[in-house]
């Protein structure tokens, strides 16, 4: 039988059990189904009471508007109440009349306790919510808040430019701005009520940034308790008048704001009224909850009681329905098993083995599978070998080319040179022009080539490498001072920071790399303003070196292409920039060849950071002394 009539065979057989199954479990729940509908409605109460509540607070904090809502929850409640008692219609549903055990339980303790709870719902939307004291200081120190967040910020930003003597007086700025944030978030916790610890550590907070503030005002702080906030009683130098703009001005804003969250401290934002009508709605709120659930439970346990009748042909049913799906799963299994060759084949098709046969004798939809399957597997290995032999005589073939083509270019650079050093003979300026221009484009067309060379050595794995135990610094330093004069005759600002550390590294290697990144980021960068920074992060096991720049930045979706070999993030044909695209693929390589990684973080307009990875050098390489690799 083919597989598609299997189908459709088991298909019907679970179809007609499913059904047989939805009859005999629909005749079995509908005697229970209207009692199931008052269940559910008695404990809809519990939602309406907690809305109530809600709705008690709003009116009480000045929403009129609650007011109707609080009746209509009112209302619902006691006509569910009513006809539970009696039975009857409630929103389009029937409801079941209550059993005499949960009828008892209606009429001696849940309507009584929800009259009580009607009446403290009425004492607290009557009752006034806020202490008008502490309201004006909420509101006023939440308004001031943003304005002290970025008065912080900005005495951070100032400090910045500061020299390492300043370095505690950066770190006092940082914790004013932490404490600034978190009175903000302290305050708003207490403005929506959920106090809990909000007043201890805005009290903290507070002590914390008065004792910051006056560090850097140079006030004493011997009548404050620093030791309460971690903190200790110092003397710091006076900070310059041109840093400290943001500090005079963040000084009258927080003495206005302190005086506030002292008032915060010292009272509540509730009324002790309304905090007493609200307490006396939630005991009450809680007793009826009791009964509601005592209600529920007890109907529960009548209808529990009488679906014990009913479980023996539940029992026989599930048996019948695990036989069935037995039987169908050894059927499924049977027409499906040979598609567990095919999968493995796929397998190892994606992993690269071609060429291999499935053996399958059946003329179904899945022996026309397997014939197709083997035809496609010698297809593909076929052309896999074709496009090997293909790759590789492009590659040597394009190898040769780049070799050829740098020949003459070498000549050419030294006859410009000879002509411009006017050995021959004296040059007019538009002579020298021209020639200038001859050997600058002449050593564009080497650069070009040699990038092509190097990218097709990596991608036929013949790039060498000499690798050595030296010092990363001497490595970096060199490809930073060589660029130097570049950087300043653009007036563009180039550092660096490294440590002086020994690792195994080919040298000439990693200067191109560095090389490539630093011009890469002369052309981002603006003459004038343009900053270009190389550092370096040390961890146990490897060293990261940071090129960054504040330049024009690299979109997110073109991030992912950039180590790709001739990409371009301008690819338009009037783009400012030239460049072979290879540069960024080629240091790639070599990095890879060095075991380490490399990425780049960056923004639109933020700037960018390429960063690679060198792994530390170990005993084994220390011994071992210079490494030349292949």
């Amino acid at each position: 039988m083919k597989i598609v009539n299997k189908t459709y065979l088991l298909i019907g057989v679970l179809v007609a059990v499913a059904a047989f199954n939805l009859f005999l479990l629909y005749q079995e729940g509908s005697g229970q189904h209207y009692e199931s509908n008052a269940i559910i409605k008695i404990a809809d109460i519990k939602v309406k009471s907690e809305s109530i509540s809600g709705f008690a607070v709003s009116v009480a904090s000045g929403n009129l508007e609650d007011k109707e809502n609080i009746e209509n929850e009112i209302k619902d409640i006691e006509k569910i109440l009513e006809v539970v008692e009696r039975g009857g219609e409630f929103e389009g549903m029937t409801l079941a009349s209550a059993p005499p055990k949960v009828s008892n339980e209606l009429e001696k303790d849940l309507i009584p306790s929800w009259e009580d709870y009607k009446l403290k719902v009425e004492n607290v939307r009557s009752t006034s919510v806020f202490d008008k004291e502490a309201t004006n200081s909420v509101n006023y120190v939440l308004q001031k808040n943003q304005d002290l967040v970025l008065l912080t910020n900005q005495l951070i930003v100032d400090f910045e430019g500061l020299d390492r003597n300043y370095n505690r007086h950066k770190q006092i700025a940082e914790d004013l701005a932490e404490c600034a944030r978190e009175i903000g978030q302290q305050t708003l916790l207490i403005s929506i009520g959920e106090e809990g610890n909000a007043k201890e550590t805005i009290k903290e907070k507070r002590l914390q940034f008065e004792i910051g503030i006056r560090k850097l005002l140079g006030i004493p702080t011997a009548g404050l308790d620093v030791k309460s906030v971690g903190e200790e009683h110092e003397d710091l130098d006076r900070i310059p008048r041109e840093n400290s703009n943001s500090l005079r001005q963040l000084e009258p804003l927080w003495e206005s704001v302190q005086i506030r969250i002292q008032t915060l401290e010292e009272r509540a934002l509730l009324s002790p009224e309304f905090n007493i009508a609200k307490n006396d709605m939630s005991i009450a709120k809680e007793e009826l909850f009791l009964h509601v659930d005592h209600a529920v439970m007890f109907w529960n346990e009548k209808l529990i009681s009488e679906s014990r009748s009913g479980q023996n042909i539940v029992q026989v049913l599930l048996a019948a329905n695990i036989a069935i799906f037995a039987v169908v799963v050894l059927v499924i299994r049977q027409s499906m098993s040979p598609l567990e060759s095919i999968t493995r084949a796929i397998s190892k098709v994606k992993e690269g083995i071609y060429g291999e046969k499935i053996s399958y004798s059946g003329s179904d939809e899945v022996g026309e599978l397997v014939s197709n399957f083997n035809i496609m597997s010698d297809t593909i290995k076929e052309k896999e070998e074709e496009a090997k032999h293909t790759d590789i005589a492009k590659d040597e073939f394009l190898a040769m080319i780049t070799h050829e083509l740098k020949t003459p270019l070498v000549p050419i650079q030294g006859y410009a040179d000879i002509l411009l050093s006017e050995h021959l003979g004296k040059l007019t300026d538009k002579q020298k022009e021209r020639i200038s221009i001859i050997k600058n484009s002449s050593e564009t067309l080497l650069g070009i080539i040699s990038d092509l060379l190097d990218a097709q050595k990596l991608e036929l794995g013949q790039l060498r490498m000499k690798k050595e135990v030296k010092n990363i610094n001497e490595t970096i330093c060199s490809s930073v001072n060589s660029l130097l004069p570049e950087a300043e005759r653009n007036n563009i600002e180039l550092t660096s920071n490294i440590k002086d550390l020994e690792i195994s590294h080919d040298p000439e290697r990693i200067k191109q790399v560095i090389t490539n990144l630093i011009k890469n980021s002369l052309t981002a960068v603006s003459p004038g303003t343009g900053k270009i920074k190389v550092t370096m992060e040390e961890s146990p096991t490897d060293i990261k070196i940071n090129v960054s720049d504040n330049g024009i930045g690299i979109p997110l979706d073109k991030q992912k292409d950039l180590f790709k070999k001739f990409y371009q993030v301008d690819a338009t044909l009037t783009r400012e920039s030239g460049g072979s695209g290879l540069g960024l693929a080629i240091c790639k390589g070599i990095i890879d060849n060095h075991g380490g990684a490399m990425s780049v973080q960056s923004s639109p307009n933020q700037g960018a950071t390429f960063s690679i990875t060198l792994p530390k050098i170990n005993s084994n390489e220390q011994s071992r002394g210079p490494i030349g690799t292949a």
